[in-house]
Protein backbone atom coordinates (compact mmCIF):
# COMPACT_ATOMS: atom_id res chain seq x y z
CA UNK A 1 0.00 0.00 0.00
CA UNK A 2 1.30 3.45 -0.50
CA UNK A 3 2.19 5.68 1.86
CA UNK A 4 -0.43 8.63 1.97
CA UNK A 5 0.26 10.54 5.28
CA UNK A 6 2.93 13.06 6.85
CA UNK A 7 3.97 14.02 10.19
CA UNK A 8 4.89 17.43 11.30
CA UNK A 9 6.44 17.87 14.72
CA UNK A 10 7.22 21.64 15.53
CA UNK A 11 8.63 22.32 19.18
CA UNK A 12 9.03 26.25 18.92
CA UNK A 13 11.12 28.96 20.68
CA UNK A 14 8.36 29.27 23.60
CA UNK A 15 9.61 25.37 24.64
CA UNK A 16 6.09 24.52 26.09
CA UNK A 17 6.33 21.20 24.84
CA UNK A 18 5.86 19.50 21.23
CA UNK A 19 2.96 19.65 18.68
CA UNK A 20 2.47 16.44 16.26
CA UNK A 21 0.25 16.24 13.43
CA UNK A 22 -1.32 13.97 10.81
CA UNK A 23 -1.26 15.10 7.81
CA UNK A 24 -2.99 13.84 4.18
CA UNK A 25 -1.05 16.04 1.52
CA UNK A 26 -1.74 13.93 -1.46
CA UNK A 27 -4.85 16.06 -2.76
CA UNK A 28 -4.71 19.82 -4.27
CA UNK A 29 -6.11 20.88 -0.29
CA UNK A 30 -4.21 19.68 2.26
CA UNK A 31 -5.92 18.47 5.03
CA UNK A 32 -5.03 18.20 8.98
CA UNK A 33 -6.47 15.24 10.22
CA UNK A 34 -5.19 14.81 13.58
CA UNK A 35 -3.16 16.26 16.36
CA UNK A 36 -1.60 15.42 19.75
CA UNK A 37 0.41 17.44 21.88
CA UNK A 38 3.25 16.69 24.59
CA UNK A 39 4.15 19.07 27.12
CA UNK A 40 8.19 19.63 28.44
CA UNK A 41 8.34 18.91 32.20
CA UNK A 42 10.19 22.21 34.18
CA UNK A 43 13.39 19.97 33.93
CA UNK A 44 13.92 19.54 30.01
CA UNK A 45 12.98 23.15 29.46
CA UNK A 46 15.33 24.71 31.85
CA UNK A 47 18.40 22.20 30.23
CA UNK A 48 17.53 23.05 26.83
CA UNK A 49 17.19 27.31 28.13
CA UNK A 50 20.72 26.52 29.20
CA UNK A 51 22.11 25.32 25.78
CA UNK A 52 21.32 29.48 24.49
CA UNK A 53 24.33 29.97 26.37
CA UNK A 54 27.70 29.18 26.00
CA UNK A 55 28.40 26.93 29.03
CA UNK A 56 30.79 24.15 30.45
CA UNK A 57 30.45 20.80 28.50
CA UNK A 58 27.80 22.21 26.04
CA UNK A 59 28.64 19.64 23.02
CA UNK A 60 28.05 16.70 25.23
CA UNK A 61 25.25 18.12 26.80
CA UNK A 62 23.61 19.37 23.45
CA UNK A 63 24.36 15.22 22.12
CA UNK A 64 22.81 13.73 25.17
CA UNK A 65 19.31 16.58 24.69
CA UNK A 66 19.07 15.18 21.07
CA UNK A 67 19.21 11.72 22.08
CA UNK A 68 16.56 12.62 24.52
CA UNK A 69 14.20 14.68 22.15
CA UNK A 70 14.28 11.74 19.68
CA UNK A 71 12.46 9.70 22.44
CA UNK A 72 10.21 12.52 23.55
CA UNK A 73 9.49 13.06 19.78
CA UNK A 74 9.13 9.45 18.88
CA UNK A 75 6.90 9.36 22.27
CA UNK A 76 4.20 12.01 20.69
CA UNK A 77 4.55 10.44 17.31
CA UNK A 78 3.47 6.95 19.17
CA UNK A 79 0.69 8.67 20.89
CA UNK A 80 -0.69 10.30 17.66
CA UNK A 81 -0.62 7.14 15.55
CA UNK A 82 -2.38 5.41 18.42
CA UNK A 83 -5.41 8.23 18.45
CA UNK A 84 -5.70 8.06 14.89
CA UNK A 85 -5.91 4.33 14.14
CA UNK A 86 -3.30 5.14 11.34
CA UNK A 87 0.11 2.23 10.77
CA UNK A 88 3.57 3.92 10.45
CA UNK A 89 3.93 1.95 7.36
CA UNK A 90 1.41 4.36 6.13
CA UNK A 91 2.93 7.22 6.53
CA UNK A 92 5.50 8.64 4.17
CA UNK A 93 7.94 10.78 6.50
CA UNK A 94 7.94 12.73 9.52
CA UNK A 95 9.15 16.16 9.44
CA UNK A 96 11.15 17.35 12.46
CA UNK A 97 11.56 21.02 12.90
CA UNK A 98 13.99 20.06 15.70
CA UNK A 99 14.56 22.26 19.27
CA UNK A 100 16.09 25.56 18.21
CA UNK A 101 18.93 26.38 20.42
CA UNK A 102 21.30 28.25 18.32
CA UNK A 103 19.92 30.70 15.20
CA UNK A 104 22.91 32.91 13.64
CA UNK A 105 21.98 33.26 10.17
CA UNK A 106 24.75 36.21 9.51
CA UNK A 107 25.78 36.42 5.67
CA UNK A 108 29.44 35.13 6.36
CA UNK A 109 29.64 32.30 8.45
CA UNK A 110 25.93 31.58 9.46
CA UNK A 111 24.60 28.79 11.47
CA UNK A 112 21.64 27.07 13.32
CA UNK A 113 20.71 24.77 15.24
CA UNK A 114 18.49 22.45 15.93
CA UNK A 115 18.43 19.35 18.48
CA UNK A 116 17.12 15.97 17.09
CA UNK A 117 18.92 13.30 16.74
CA UNK A 118 16.85 12.20 13.48
CA UNK A 119 19.02 8.73 13.28
CA UNK A 120 17.80 7.95 16.25
CA UNK A 121 14.30 9.10 15.57
CA UNK A 122 14.17 6.53 12.47
CA UNK A 123 15.10 4.06 14.28
CA UNK A 124 12.63 4.60 17.02
CA UNK A 125 9.38 5.00 15.04
CA UNK A 126 10.31 3.39 11.77
CA UNK A 127 9.64 6.08 9.81
CA UNK A 128 11.79 8.18 7.18
CA UNK A 129 12.55 11.82 9.07
CA UNK A 130 13.28 14.65 7.29
CA UNK A 131 15.09 17.21 9.97
CA UNK A 132 17.26 19.95 9.53
CA UNK A 133 15.25 22.78 6.89
CA UNK A 134 16.90 26.18 7.76
CA UNK A 135 20.66 25.24 7.11
CA UNK A 136 20.19 25.03 3.21
CA UNK A 137 18.56 28.41 3.23
CA UNK A 138 21.63 29.97 5.01
CA UNK A 139 24.13 28.02 3.29
CA UNK A 140 22.97 29.99 0.36
CA UNK A 141 22.90 33.17 1.49
CA UNK A 142 19.36 32.93 3.69
CA UNK A 143 18.08 34.10 7.03
CA UNK A 144 16.64 30.10 6.89
CA UNK A 145 13.13 31.51 8.69
CA UNK A 146 10.38 31.86 8.27
CA UNK A 147 9.87 29.10 6.14
CA UNK A 148 6.09 28.74 6.54
CA UNK A 149 4.67 31.52 4.01
CA UNK A 150 5.18 29.38 0.71
CA UNK A 151 2.50 27.16 2.66
CA UNK A 152 0.42 29.78 3.76
CA UNK A 153 0.48 30.34 0.03
CA UNK A 154 -1.36 27.38 -0.46
CA UNK A 155 -3.97 27.37 1.95
CA UNK A 156 -5.20 30.51 2.65
CA UNK A 157 -4.04 32.82 -0.88
CA UNK A 158 -6.88 34.42 -1.99
CA UNK A 159 -7.39 36.05 -6.02
CA UNK A 160 -9.45 38.93 -4.80
CA UNK A 161 -8.15 39.55 -1.05
CA UNK A 162 -5.05 40.65 0.01
CA UNK A 163 -4.61 38.64 3.52
CA UNK A 164 -1.82 38.48 6.15
CA UNK A 165 -1.34 35.99 8.29
CA UNK A 166 0.36 36.32 12.03
CA UNK A 167 2.25 33.84 13.85
CA UNK A 168 2.62 34.96 17.65
CA UNK A 169 5.22 32.38 18.50
CA UNK A 170 7.82 32.37 20.64
CA UNK A 171 8.84 35.33 17.71
CA UNK A 172 6.12 37.03 15.82
CA UNK A 173 6.44 36.96 12.06
CA UNK A 174 3.92 37.91 9.28
CA UNK A 175 3.41 36.75 5.60
CA UNK A 176 1.91 38.67 3.16
CA UNK A 177 -0.74 36.93 0.88
CA UNK A 178 -1.16 39.39 -2.50
CA UNK A 179 -4.45 38.75 -4.92
CA UNK A 180 -1.84 39.07 -7.48
CA UNK A 181 0.26 35.50 -5.84
CA UNK A 182 2.85 37.82 -4.53
CA UNK A 183 4.49 36.30 -1.26
CA UNK A 184 6.45 38.19 1.22
CA UNK A 185 6.99 37.65 5.11
CA UNK A 186 9.69 38.13 7.80
CA UNK A 187 10.46 38.13 11.63
CA UNK A 188 8.76 41.18 13.15
CA UNK A 189 9.40 40.63 16.82
CA UNK A 190 9.26 39.46 19.88
CA UNK A 191 5.94 37.05 20.54
CA UNK A 192 5.03 35.03 23.47
CA UNK A 193 9.43 34.63 24.50
CA UNK A 194 9.88 37.36 27.21
CA UNK A 195 6.50 37.44 28.49
CA UNK A 196 6.67 33.69 29.43
CA UNK A 197 10.11 34.40 30.77
CA UNK A 198 8.76 37.54 32.92
CA UNK A 199 5.93 35.68 34.01
CA UNK A 200 7.77 32.48 35.05
CA UNK A 201 10.01 34.45 37.06
CA UNK A 202 7.95 36.87 38.85
CA UNK A 203 4.40 34.08 39.12
CA UNK A 204 6.19 30.77 38.98
CA UNK A 205 3.65 30.25 35.65
CA UNK A 206 5.09 28.98 32.68
CA UNK A 207 3.17 32.32 30.71
CA UNK A 208 0.58 34.55 31.55
CA UNK A 209 -2.95 32.62 30.48
CA UNK A 210 -4.85 34.83 28.58
CA UNK A 211 -2.78 37.54 29.21
CA UNK A 212 -4.43 38.03 32.47
CA UNK A 213 -1.59 39.53 34.55
CA UNK A 214 -0.63 42.26 31.33
CA UNK A 215 -3.84 43.37 31.94
CA UNK A 216 -3.37 44.13 35.68
CA UNK A 217 -0.64 46.46 34.82
CA UNK A 218 -0.28 49.53 32.92
CA UNK A 219 2.21 49.95 29.89
CA UNK A 220 5.51 52.16 31.03
CA UNK A 221 5.90 54.50 27.63
CA UNK A 222 9.33 55.40 28.85
CA UNK A 223 10.33 51.35 28.82
CA UNK A 224 8.44 50.53 25.82
CA UNK A 225 10.47 53.25 24.26
CA UNK A 226 13.99 52.03 25.34
CA UNK A 227 12.91 48.12 24.07
CA UNK A 228 11.44 49.65 20.44
CA UNK A 229 15.53 51.52 20.13
CA UNK A 230 16.74 47.59 19.47
CA UNK A 231 18.26 47.73 15.84
CA UNK A 232 16.21 44.74 14.96
CA UNK A 233 13.13 46.70 14.61
CA UNK A 234 14.51 49.39 12.28
CA UNK A 235 16.03 46.77 10.04
CA UNK A 236 14.27 46.19 6.54
CA UNK A 237 13.16 42.37 5.69
CA UNK A 238 14.53 39.88 4.90
CA UNK A 239 15.26 39.22 8.86
CA UNK A 240 14.66 36.57 11.32
CA UNK A 241 15.40 36.61 14.92
CA UNK A 242 15.39 34.45 18.16
CA UNK A 243 15.95 33.83 21.55
CA UNK A 244 19.74 35.48 21.17
CA UNK A 245 17.80 38.90 20.75
CA UNK A 246 15.07 38.63 22.86
CA UNK A 247 15.92 37.63 26.43
CA UNK A 248 15.47 38.14 29.84
CA UNK A 249 19.36 40.05 29.72
CA UNK A 250 18.18 42.36 27.41
CA UNK A 251 14.80 43.21 29.18
CA UNK A 252 16.67 44.25 32.59
CA UNK A 253 19.25 45.86 30.49
CA UNK A 254 16.60 48.33 29.77
CA UNK A 255 14.76 48.68 33.01
CA UNK A 256 15.34 50.67 36.09
CA UNK A 257 14.79 48.42 38.77
CA UNK A 258 11.50 50.32 40.67
CA UNK A 259 9.26 48.88 37.77
CA UNK A 260 6.02 46.95 38.51
CA UNK A 261 6.52 43.53 37.65
CA UNK A 262 3.17 43.70 36.32
CA UNK A 263 3.16 46.68 34.36
CA UNK A 264 6.51 45.28 32.58
CA UNK A 265 4.12 42.75 31.49
CA UNK A 266 1.73 44.97 30.46
CA UNK A 267 4.74 46.56 28.62
CA UNK A 268 6.29 43.40 27.17
CA UNK A 269 2.97 42.35 25.52
CA UNK A 270 2.54 46.07 23.79
CA UNK A 271 5.88 45.38 22.50
CA UNK A 272 4.56 42.39 20.62
CA UNK A 273 1.67 44.44 19.51
CA UNK A 274 3.87 47.23 18.47
CA UNK A 275 6.02 45.16 16.48
CA UNK A 276 3.56 43.07 14.80
CA UNK A 277 1.10 46.30 13.64
CA UNK A 278 4.08 48.66 12.79
CA UNK A 279 5.18 45.79 10.44
CA UNK A 280 2.21 45.85 9.08
CA UNK A 281 1.60 49.41 8.70
CA UNK A 282 4.53 49.82 7.33
CA UNK A 283 5.28 46.83 4.83
CA UNK A 284 1.30 45.77 4.17
CA UNK A 285 -0.79 48.67 4.51
CA UNK A 286 -3.83 47.62 2.17
CA UNK A 287 -3.88 44.14 3.22
CA UNK A 288 -7.54 43.62 4.44
CA UNK A 289 -7.72 41.01 6.51
CA UNK A 290 -5.33 39.84 9.38
CA UNK A 291 -5.41 36.33 10.39
CA UNK A 292 -3.49 34.79 13.33
CA UNK A 293 -1.93 31.70 14.65
CA UNK A 294 0.26 30.46 17.18
CA UNK A 295 -0.03 30.20 20.71
CA UNK A 296 -0.08 34.30 21.27
CA UNK A 297 -3.47 33.59 19.25
CA UNK A 298 -5.02 32.31 22.43
CA UNK A 299 -3.89 35.50 24.53
CA UNK A 300 -7.71 37.01 24.76
CA UNK A 301 -5.85 40.81 25.97
CA UNK A 302 -2.95 40.21 23.13
CA UNK A 303 -5.73 39.50 20.63
CA UNK A 304 -8.67 42.14 21.78
CA UNK A 305 -5.54 45.15 21.74
CA UNK A 306 -4.33 44.23 18.42
CA UNK A 307 -7.93 44.65 16.93
CA UNK A 308 -8.12 48.04 18.22
CA UNK A 309 -5.11 49.17 16.43
CA UNK A 310 -6.22 47.38 13.26
CA UNK A 311 -9.42 48.58 13.70
CA UNK A 312 -10.21 49.23 9.87
CA UNK A 313 -8.86 45.63 9.02
CA UNK A 314 -10.45 41.93 9.83
CA UNK A 315 -8.69 40.11 12.32
CA UNK A 316 -9.81 36.63 13.42
CA UNK A 317 -8.22 33.44 13.49
CA UNK A 318 -6.86 31.11 11.18
CA UNK A 319 -9.47 28.81 12.51
CA UNK A 320 -11.79 30.90 10.41
CA UNK A 321 -10.18 29.46 7.19
CA UNK A 322 -10.38 26.31 8.33
CA UNK A 323 -7.12 25.63 10.55
CA UNK A 324 -6.86 25.73 13.75
CA UNK A 325 -4.56 28.19 15.31
CA UNK A 326 -2.28 26.13 17.56
CA UNK A 327 -1.00 23.53 15.06
CA UNK A 328 -0.15 25.47 12.06
CA UNK A 329 3.33 25.25 11.94
CA UNK A 330 3.31 21.54 12.53
CA UNK A 331 1.35 20.80 9.41
CA UNK A 332 3.82 23.65 7.56
CA UNK A 333 6.75 20.69 8.89
CA UNK A 334 4.57 18.28 7.30
CA UNK A 335 4.17 19.73 4.27
CA UNK A 336 7.99 20.51 3.86
CA UNK A 337 8.93 17.17 4.23
CA UNK A 338 6.74 16.39 1.50
CA UNK A 339 8.23 18.48 -0.70
CA UNK A 340 11.84 17.17 0.57
CA UNK A 341 10.64 13.80 -0.79
CA UNK A 342 9.49 15.29 -3.74
CA UNK A 343 12.68 16.91 -4.76
CA UNK A 344 10.71 20.47 -4.56
CA UNK A 345 12.19 23.22 -3.31
CA UNK A 346 10.70 24.48 -0.10
CA UNK A 347 11.58 28.38 0.30
CA UNK A 348 10.89 31.45 -0.86
CA UNK A 349 14.18 33.31 -2.04
CA UNK A 350 12.27 36.85 -1.72
CA UNK A 351 11.65 36.13 1.78
CA UNK A 352 14.78 34.45 3.44
CA UNK A 353 17.21 36.26 1.20
CA UNK A 354 18.59 33.26 -0.17
CA UNK A 355 20.32 33.05 -3.59
CA UNK A 356 18.04 30.94 -5.06
CA UNK A 357 15.19 28.04 -4.56
CA UNK A 358 16.74 25.28 -2.24
CA UNK A 359 15.46 21.81 -1.43
CA UNK A 360 15.30 22.24 2.46
CA UNK A 361 15.94 19.33 5.09
CA UNK A 362 17.92 15.64 5.58
CA UNK A 363 16.39 12.80 4.35
CA UNK A 364 17.26 10.15 6.80
CA UNK A 365 15.11 6.96 5.59
CA UNK A 366 13.41 4.25 7.42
Amino acid sequence: MKADYYIGIMSGTSLDGIDVVLADLNSSSPSLLYTFYLPYDRDLRSRLLDLHHSSHDELHRAAMLGNELAHRYAEAVAGLLNESGIERQDVAAIGCHGQTVRHFPQREGGYTIQLCNSALLVELTGITVVADFRSRDIAAGGQGAPLVPAFHQVLFGDPLIHRVIVNIGGISNLTSLAPNGEVAGFDCGPGNIIMDAWCLRHTGKAYDENGAWAASGKVIPELLEKLLALQFFSLPPPKSTGREIFNLAWLESCLSGDEKPADVQATLLQLTITGIAESLFTYFPNAAEIYLCGGGARNGTLVARLRSVLYSKKVELTDRLGVDADWLEAFAFAWLAQRAILGIPGNIPGITGAKGARLLGAIYPA
